[in-house]
């Protein structure tokens, strides 16, 4: 088991929001030894709080000072009635993970009104797999933890998907049509790390735009997909308007995307390597509490930046490609940015081997940023 970067606090509440598979039961389990622990997947004590939530108080031991978990939470969301007047009763300490914060927030739109902090997994990152890092392996098959101990990840990755298709799409009644949703799913994976076009992807999979639209929703409310907006903060230029979408793992894209005789995998390796880096970026961000939004940045005339971190901290650009050799082309969309925002830090990262500088910009190969990343954004 991997150590996970996650700093929990020690005398409050906390939600742990993260996709199916990231690994938040083994972790909250291994943390919390003496806690009481409440599946929601069992199917009898799921029956029992749904039909009377009140009784939650009866599968705590009287005057317990431990912590309490209450996993998958979002499949009764009246409970959180019961946690909230426990919290307030009892002086409780929960925690309750979940892979979709879209039932709680109906039920308690203020998720417990400031009781319970949110904390997010994402799947494993680079500094967390220490040793176990490889590059290759990570563009390959991501970063979930299974995938590290599968025999075969590319059927475990298979067998994941197939999994949130037929389990968690239905079972939170989501959608019914599910075969019109696989049919996106393929679609929106043609769009990934791509300005999206919602028109675009409803042709692709023959099906209503006000319906995808809807779709991509659900994959934000599951977290297992992401759209980045754009970065127009004092804007001195026209600057493209639609977000870019990415998956959240490169192997589940990777599952996802279908290749074919015409499909050129230069070009999807360099997506994966987009995707790894987001990972990465996505998941120290809210593990480190570093605060930044990431946005992209694109002009109307095609000058890009692939991520832009702003936030207390500073302001920082990224700009990843999968190659080693550099050319004056590539380094535009940065010389662009920083000529509208000169007091931006600008990195080129690239499969090289060493480390150089064009102006401001710090070109940085690949395995060494992700390696020293926490440390730059801090």
């Amino acid at each position: 088991m991997y150590s996970r970067l996650l700093s929990p606090p020690r005398a409050k509440s906390f939600f742990l929001f993260g996709p199916r598979g990231t690994g938040k039961t083994t972790w909250v389990r291994s943390a919390f030894p003496k806690a009481v622990y409440i599946d929601l997947l069992e199917a009898e004590l799921f029956n029992d709080l749904t039909a009377n939530p009140q009784r939650l108080s009866n599968f705590i031991p009287p005057d317990f000072k431990d912590w309490i978990i209450i996993d998958e939470i979002q499949r009764i969301p009246d409970l959180l009635h019961e946690v909230h007047r426990l919290i307030e009763t009892k002086k409780y300490h929960f925690i309750l993970t979940g892979s979709s914060p879209r039932k709680l927030k109906r039920k308690g739109p203020n998720l417990l009104a400031g009781r319970a902090l949110a904390l997010s997994m994402h799947p494993l990152s680079v500094i967390e797999l220490e040793g176990d890092f490889r590059l290759e392996h990570s563009l390959k098959y991501g970063q979930l933890p299974s995938v590290y101990a599968e025999a075969d990840p590319k059927k475990y990755l298979e067998a994941y998907v197939k999994t949130y298709i037929e389990e968690e799409i239905r079972q939170e009644g989501l959608t019914r049509n599910l075969s019109a949703f696989a049919r996106f799913l393929e679609a929106a994976s043609f769009s990934q790390g791509s300005v999206l076009s919602i028109s675009s992807v409803a042709r692709e999979c023959h099906v209503e735009r006000k319906v995808v639209e809807s779709y991509f929703s659900i994959l934000e409310d599951l977290m297992i997909g992401y759209r980045i907006p754009i970065f127009s903060k004092k804007a001195k230029r026209r600057l493209a308007v639609h977000p870019k979408f990415y998956f959240f793992d490169v192997g589940v894209y990777r599952v996802l995307r279908p290749m074919g005789p015409l499909d050129a995998p230069e070009e999807v390796d360099g997506i994966a390597l987009e995707t790894l880096f987001l990972q990465e970026l996505t998941a120290l961000n809210d593990a480190m509490d570093f605060r930044y939004k990431i946005f992209y940045w694109r002009t109307s005339n095609g000058r890009e930046v692939d991520f832009v971190l702003y936030g207390p901290k500073g302001l920082l650009s990224f700009e990843i490609k999968r190659t080693s050799r550099i050319t004056s082309n590539m380094l535009r969309g940065l010389k662009s940015f920083l000529a509208d925002y000169p007091m931006a830090k600008a990195y080129f990262v690239y499969m090289g081997n060493r480390r150089m500088y064009e102006g401001k910009i710090e070109i940085v190969p690949v395995q060494e940023i992700l390696k020293d990343l926490k440390t730059l954004l801090a």
